[in-house]
């Protein structure tokens, strides 16, 4: 059962992450989640299809024509300039499956063909609505943008990604003959078509390896043609600092060209510092909202769907934290993590992010003072419940620099607060606490 238990709560994790990427190459991602090698904020910024096939065009990918509107009056005018009698209309939300997504106000799909004297229609339902996919999660993501788009004689769709692969240690195109719907069902129906190219980072992208790229999109056209979009997604990946780049599909039209149909492209945090233009185009309304709060005080945040609030220090402590409250029967609502640095403004935004999500029925607080100071942690909680008055019990676990001080604040500071003498008893405390709030 406490396996069980711990696996659940891995899996809940690695959603978080798969509806942020396209679940296709999200997995080998996940699979270092679910282990524990990695946690904490999702280490990229992901832009919309009509953003990132500009950033592709500048790289030399071939890409649709496309326009986009934000009001209905735009889109209209969109469609007049493509001048064709139909056009491809498609909603712009980060997250995969829009096309047999269905939007909450009845609207099946999110990708539509259509002629140029509908776009009023579909563009009034599509903007404003929100978008539930597979990979959205129930509640969906607001579409505030609609791209209108040139419709491409296509012949054939492919699949296309690049992605960092642990096991490699470098970029990884993960490429398959057959795209433009899941590519899960693929990989478990036909995993023979699907072939994995890992690139080395000394060696670069040598023509034998485009060449089996090309070769395993079985095109039928100029494969010289192909092999220089290869290149080009891979210059993308390279010089725009890529975490991910999928083109799904990746299609080939009437005279054999490869045509960037569809793409998700998402960009390293860590080079924002040189990708100002990328990150300025952030649209953070598809984002959680605690997790952009956590994002502006410096704490690791992501949401889960428990009921029992956590504030650790360090990513390891906070995933075994997770994992007892799961083994005395309690949900995790979160995992946050304040770092080895936090101050008492960062510790009352944990407790505001934490108590924002409404169903937190307790806090746990574990904290193990080494470069982080118990004292410190004390103080924000102290500051935190008395202006926030906190409406759930807060359990406190606190070890290590400064304890003792940490504590005794705690004892004078008259609130009523439940002390752990470690994280067993405070996992076990949490988790009455919890069921006596429910019940």
């Amino acid at each position: 059962i406490n396996k069980i238990n711990r696996s659940t709560e891995k899996r809940i994790l690695s959603f978080q992450i798969d509806i942020m990427l396209s679940s296709s190459i999200a997995r080998s991602i996940v699979r270092c989640t679910a282990s524990g090698k990695r946690l904490g904020n999702i280490r990229h910024l992901n832009l919309h299809e009509y953003q990132s096939s500009q950033v592709m065009a500048e790289c030399g990918v071939t890409v649709p024509f496309g326009i986009a509107a934000h009001t209905v009056e735009e889109a209209v005018a969109a469609a007049k300039t493509i001048g064709d009698e139909e056009v491809v209309i498609k909603s712009q939300i980060l997250a995969g499956g829009r096309g047999l997504g269905t939007f909450t106000n009845g609207l099946k799909g999110g990708v539509h063909i259509i002629k140029t004297s509908e776009v009023e229609d579909y563009a009034s339902k599509m903007l404003g609505g929100t978008l539930v996919t597979k990979q959205s999660g129930p509640a969906g993501k607001p579409v505030n943008t609609i791209l209108l788009a040139k419709k491409m004689s296509l012949v054939r769709e492919m699949y296309f990604g690049i992605v960092l692969d642990r096991e490699s240690q470098g970029p990884l195109i993960i490429a398959c003959s057959e795209g433009g719907t899941s590519i899960e069902d693929l990989a478990h129906n036909s995993p023979e078509k699907i072939i994995k190219v890992p690139v080395s980072i000394a060696e670069g992208l040598t023509d034998e390896k485009v060449m089996e790229v090309v070769n395993g999109l079985a095109v039928t056209g100029n494969k010289e043609a192909a092999g220089e979009q290869i290149r080009a997604l891979y210059k993308l990946f390279v010089e725009k600092d890529c975490t991910m780049v999928e083109v799904n599909p990746l299609a080939e039209d009437t005279e054999g060209n490869l045509i960037a149909a569809d793409a998700k492209v998402g960009f390293d945090d860590n080079a924002e510092f040189r990708q100002k233009d990328i990150f300025a185009q952030r649209d953070i309304t598809q984002e959680d909202s605690r997790e952009v709060a956590a994002n502006e005080y410096d704490l690791n945040y992501i949401g889960l769907d428990g009921n029992i609030g956590c504030m650790v220090n360090g990513a390891g402590l906070a995933m075994a934290t997770m994992d007892i409250i799961s083994l005395h029967g309690g949900k995790p609502a979160n995992f946050l993590d304040v770092g080895g640095s936090a101050t008492t403004t960062q510790i009352k935004a944990a407790f505001e992010i934490i108590t924002s999500d409404p169903s937190v029925k307790a806090i746990l607080v574990n904290i193990f003072g080494g470069i982080m100071k118990c004292d410190v942690i004390a103080q924000g909680i102290i500051e935190a419940s008395q202006s926030l008055d906190l409406q759930v019990p807060v359990i406190v676990r606190l070890e290590g620099t400064n304890v003792d001080a940490g504590k005794k604040l705690l004892a004078e500071s008259g609130l009523e607060l439940i002390s752990a003498d470690d994280l067993d008893d405070a996992a076990k405390k949490s988790c009455c606490c919890h069921l006596i709030l429910v019940l």
